[in-house]
């Protein structure tokens, strides 16, 4: 029967000596005998056991589910159960690597942004990327109140072409102007805005804000603390208790 040294084992494997090591001294993979001069001997037997290891190492499963399944007498009940958690943790981690390199990639954008970099800059795009979900619920909660609006807004002028329904145009009116003040100022109340100047995360006022020249993420404001006049980055505001 061949026998390998703890060497050959590691180089058909392709991992190191140390490895197989230390998979001995965690008591998964213990060699078949030990020669007069006390080197470790292993069997073909050893050998896939080793590949097995190795194998699911590869996956990712820790040395103690390995230990676990290794030693069952029958594996075909325990192998599922491991798989499935293995799995989770690594579309857990494949998650939050995604949102590491959505950071990444909104921190290096908002770098070639700003005018005059500060390492208070770097806390500004934090507060950004910290209330970017916040921020979504509200344009989504302005969005899907605003489809039924649109949609009779253009079926009451389609309606007045056509048939010459008129009324219904007013009554789109009558409900698209108190839907529009109070869209505004849902907007206004959750959201804020961060001074480029001083870095104030602040409200302003409605008037202001309402009649303020904007872009899609920037608003032209007044900060209240340094009075910088100028272009502000939008955020979530901070809910008030």
């Amino acid at each position: 029967m061949s026998q390998h040294t703890t060497g050959e084992m590691a180089k058909q494997c392709g991992v190191t000596v140390r490895t197989v090591q230390y998979y001995d001294k965690r008591g998964i993979l213990v060699p078949s005998e030990l020669s007069e001069g006390g080197r470790r001997l292993y069997s073909e037997d050893d050998l896939r056991r080793l590949r097995i290891i190795c194998f699911l190492r590869e996956l990712g499963l820790p040395i103690d589910a390995i230990g676990q399944l290794l030693s069952e007498e029958d594996p075909g009940s325990v192998i599922t159960i491991l798989l499935a958690q293995q799995e989770q943790a690594l579309r857990e981690e494949v998650r939050e690597g995604n949102e590491k390199l959505e950071r990444l990639e909104v921190l290096k954008r908002s770098l070639r942004e700003t005018q005059y970099f500060s390492v208070d800059s770097i806390g500004d795009i934090a507060t950004i990327m910290s209330g970017k979900e916040k921020l979504k619920k509200i344009h989504r909660t302005m969005l899907f109140t605003g489809i039924p609006v649109s949609i009779f807004q253009w079926a009451s002028i389609i309606l007045w072409i056509v048939k010459g329904w008129w009324w219904l145009f007013v009554i789109w009116a009558v409900i698209a102007i108190p839907w529009g003040i109070w869209v505004s100022k849902y907007y206004f109340t959750h959201v804020a805005y961060i001074c480029p100047q001083c870095h104030e995360v602040f409200r302003p006022a409605f008037r202001e804000a309402f009649f303020a020249p904007h872009t899609p993420r920037t608003r032209k404001l007044t900060c209240v603390k340094c009075g910088h006049h100028g272009f502000c980055v939008e955020t979530a505001a901070e809910e008030t208790k």
